[in-house]
């Protein structure tokens, strides 16, 4: 027999990461392209804890802000994401909680403003939340338009949404930009009239982003350039109506603003109501911090 070679073995690979919990995606998988998830038979996906150069890397600036953060968290924290570009946006919040409850635990302190200035803390279960949010999400493909004609969405993935935001950020600081600077009424008017014309580009660019399918009467295609095409020739009735069914799917799959009931250290600081609502917002640069 011929001898085999030994395997240098890491004494240590038993002390490292393993899976803290398992998660599900709302999306059940779908809207994924190929080979950017590696999809399991249960559909249970393991998720690790962070570790140093995680953190480290959560605290670039520029790599939060083009997102390049963030996708590198998510691929090394869920190792079955291959491509984090292309998480659909109802997953993203789910994988986010998902690796915080793996790396701090499921409790999390969230700060309560009461008034102009008073700062209390209120401690959030994550995975109270998380199952709220899988019971919540439910994307519907189809918009019926009318007898003749449905179009099909999707969810906008991670690299979409950045680089929109992206587009936001740097028209707004436009805006902030010309505001401050001794500029005549003409040539103030030149530049909104080009930022609210950008805005107007980042919204259609959204919309189109979220078709991936169109049937008619005459034919069906998903092809890209025919629905764009048709997307920036059609009618804005029509158009209308596919952006607010995005709208609205958008929002009815957004975190909603937490309702709590109201503690004796919050009457001690002035509220008066019962109940309040606590808005949650789930930026990396603080939901890590």
């Amino acid at each position: 027999m011929v001898p085999q070679p030994k395997v240098n073995q890491n004494p240590l690979s038993g002390f490292m990461r393993q899976p803290k919990i398992y998660i599900k995606l709302p999306s059940g998988g779908e809207f994924w392209p190929a080979g950017s998830l590696n999809k399991t038979e249960n559909e249970e996906y393991p998720v690790y804890s962070m570790t140093a150069k995680d953190e480290l890397m959560l605290k670039v600036p520029d790599a939060l802000m083009n997102g390049q953060a963030v996708t590198s968290v998510i691929e090394h924290c869920v190792p079955n994401i291959k491509n984090a570009w292309h998480v659909p946006n109802i997953d993203l919040d789910v994988i986010l909680i998902a690796i915080r409850i793996a790396t701090y635990g499921e409790m999390m302190t969230v700060p309560v403003v009461v008034g102009n200035d008073t700062d209390l803390e209120y401690s959030l279960n994550l995975n109270l939340l998380m199952d709220t949010l899988m019971g919540q999400i439910r994307w519907e493909t189809a918009i019926p338009v009318s007898s003749d004609l449905t179009v099909h969405i999707r969810p906008i993935n991670y690299k979409q949404m950045t680089e929109s935001a992206l587009k936001t950020f740097e028209t707004q600081r436009i805006f902030d930009a010309v505001n401050s600077q001794n500029l005549s009424d003409a040539e103030k008017s030149k530049v909104f009239n080009e930022s609210f014309d950008k805005l107007n580009q980042i919204t259609i660019g959204i919309v189109n982003n979220s078709v991936f399918a169109i049937e008619s009467s005459a034919g069906t295609t998903d092809n890209p350039a025919h629905i764009q095409e048709f997307m920036e020739n059609t009618d804005k009735e029509i158009f209308d109506i596919v952006k607010k069914q995005i709208e609205t799917q958008r929002e009815n799959n957004s975190i909603k603003p937490l309702k709590i009931q109201t503690t004796d250290q919050m009457r001690e600081a002035g509220v008066i109501e019962d109940e309040i609502e606590i808005p949650l917002v789930f930026d990396a640069s603080y939901f890590f911090a």
